[in-house]
């Protein structure tokens, strides 16, 4: 389908009302709220131009308001947390007060796909620019800090040199596309999804059509199931169809942060020379009917609440396709999730490696000697998982490298607790932040290895340092919400409240699910070992049986059982 209306004129626009929720496909363009405002005078991406000419040669202060805290984003530039503000200020003090000089500058990676030259530019961008940091983020994106506005032209130009952007990864436009790691090497795959990554990419990350949504876009294309499709807006699934063969079946609606929904097959088979066509038109259906009066309703997660998959299905049909799609199975499903940790057999008889850093965080250091080894097995590419891991792919000797990228902190043979823990970006640089997440993952995961190393077990932790579910909170077995709560000498500390049982539709072979939230089960950050520590041994305890998973035994738990794992079940905030 071709988009021939401008981005502020969506094709057969319809007037009801004035206001409305400010869908443009019925007219209702004046912008209702400060967001809409600054995104209509001016497409963020022309911001570019601005930082290039002006703010790279006349500092941070020289950066006007609406472009510091609005449009660079589309460039993929946040500024950072100022160092000394704690938690409790979180919500009270104003933007201008809480953002340092800084910028965390994220670098999309769509389809976590990186060759040993792109992995280079990355780690020398980090050590030269970025103080050596590296976060490998839970959406294949890299995230770097302590970045100068006055270096990030040069920056640009190296990414773009090697094949990589910082286009849109942030902002109400479309991020970074999730792919397999494994895309083109395993030997369950149907079929590789990477040419319709490579084309949304090329054609539409950019497009100015394309660059006001109404709130940020996830997107997802990938044949296995080794994505978390449930928690985007958009993804496509592999699927086989008894007439047509593999092709691929879209998932609409998902999202988390607040207000938390799982995505809903359209019931819809796709052919993969298709999926951009399709993946576009949903694009256009969600900027023209998306809300936009209200940022916490404006994501496509709202729009298919209230509209359901068949109206959807129709409105995508009839006046973004103009023809119908054809109707397609479900896909099947594996018995466990697919993470790829550790040796595995390639398509081709050579071997990918899946290595652990704890919650994400490496470093430019790390990724340097990182494409050093990989060339010096055979390799010449690497995958970021959307898991926070990293993959080696085409190696011919992975005994050799699993010894190497150990003693550079990345662990193939992780304990399930490294394995299985994830953590936001926290108060160390997010604004948005009122804990600490990275540190307190690495002491969490060190601890339970000493503690219980005797048990096999496979449970997650995602570790979250506000409301906003970046580390997927409500879809892990211990989901970690940071808060300030109440500790034993009624101090207000950091801490968590504590969302249990929660999981996508791949663990233990069940529907996707949210975890229960129990009021007053929270932990202070100080005790979160022991809190963990003593839920898993309730557990272990109180299990029917070896087979009984951690989700199954805490749905079936009463509320008191739960909550006296509770190291203090203090009252905070929030």
């Amino acid at each position: 389908m071709t988009d021939t209306a401008p981005a502020s004129r969506p094709p057969r626009a319809r007037r009801e009302g004035s206001h409305g929720e400010g869908q443009w496909a019925h007219g209702q363009h004046e912008p209702l709220n400060r967001n809409e405002e600054i995104k209509k005078d001016e497409d963020p991406l022309r911001v570019r131009e601005r930082v290039e000419r002006i703010y790279a040669h006349h500092g941070f202060a020289s950066i006007e308001p609406d472009d510091l805290r609005s449009r660079l984003r589309w460039w993929g530039l946040y500024t950072q947390r100022r160092p000394g503000i704690d938690g409790g200020r979180t919500a009270v003090l104003a933007p201008e007060e809480l953002e340092d000089e800084y910028f965390m500058l994220r670098v999309r990676i769509d389809g976590g796909r990186l060759d040993l030259r792109q992995l280079r530019a990355v780690a020398d961008i980090s050590v030269r620019w970025a103080r050596g940091t590296a976060d490998i983020t839970d959406r294949q994106n890299i995230q770097l800090h302590w970045v100068r506005v006055e270096d990030v032209p040069e920056i640009w130009r190296r990414l773009e040199a090697v094949g990589l952007s910082t286009t849109e990864a942030c902002g109400d436009c479309p991020r970074v596309v999730v792919g397999s790691p494994v895309a083109g090497v395993s030997a369950d795959e149907l079929l590789d999804a990477t040419p319709a990554i490579e084309e949304i990419t090329a054609r539409y990350i950019g497009d100015p059509t394309l660059s006001n949504l109404p709130r940020k876009y996830k997107t997802a294309v990938s044949w296995l199931p080794d994505i978390p499709y449930e928690i985007n807006d958009l993804a496509f699934l592999g699927s086989v169809h008894p007439e047509h063969g593999p092709g691929f079946d879209p998932w609409v609606g998902g999202g988390l942060s607040t207000a938390p929904r799982l995505a809903e097959r359209l019931g819809a088979w796709v052919p993969l020379e298709d999926v951009p066509e399709v993946w576009v038109a949903v694009t256009r259906l969600f900027r023209d009917y998306g809300y936009r009066r209200l940022r916490n309703r404006a994501r496509l997660k709202y729009l298919v609440a209230d509209w359901g998959v068949e109206r959807l299905r129709k409105v995508l049909e009839e006046e973004y396709l103009r023809r119908p799609l054809t109707d397609g199975p479900a896909p099947v499903l594996p018995p466990a999730p697919l993470d790829h940790i550790g040796v595995r057999r390639q398509r081709d008889g050579r071997y990918f490696v899946g290595a652990a850093p704890v919650a994400g965080r490496v470093s430019g250091a790390v990724l340097a000697r990182l494409a050093d080894l990989a060339e010096a097995h055979g390799s010449t590419r690497v995958r970021l998982t959307p898991y926070q891991k990293i993959l080696v792919l085409d190696v011919t000797d992975p005994a050799s490298l699993v010894g190497e990228l150990r003693a550079l902190g990345l662990e193939a043979e992780p304990s399930s607790w490294r394995r299985n823990t994830m953590a936001c970006t926290g108060i160390e640089y997010c604004k948005l932040a009122i804990v600490e997440t990275k540190e307190r993952a690495a002491t969490l995961v060190a601890e339970l290895e000493r503690r219980l190393a005797e048990e096999a077990l496979d449970i997650t932790v995602n570790v979250n340092g506000c409301p906003n579910a970046c580390a997927r909170t409500q879809v892990a077995d211990i989901g970690l919400k940071g808060q300030l709560v109440t500790d034993a000498d009624g101090n207000q500390t950091e801490g968590f409240q504590v969302h249990l049982g929660g999981g996508l539709a791949l663990r233990d072979g069940a529907d996707g699910r949210f975890g229960r939230k129990l009021r007053g089960l929270k932990t202070t950050a100080a005790e979160l070992p022991d809190y963990v520590e003593r839920l898993t041994r309730a557990y272990l305890a109180g299990r029917e049986n070896e087979n009984e998973t951690f989700t199954e035994w805490t749905a079936r738990a009463t509320e008191d059982e739960l909550k006296q794992t509770g190291v203090h079940p203090g009252e905070g905030p929030g």
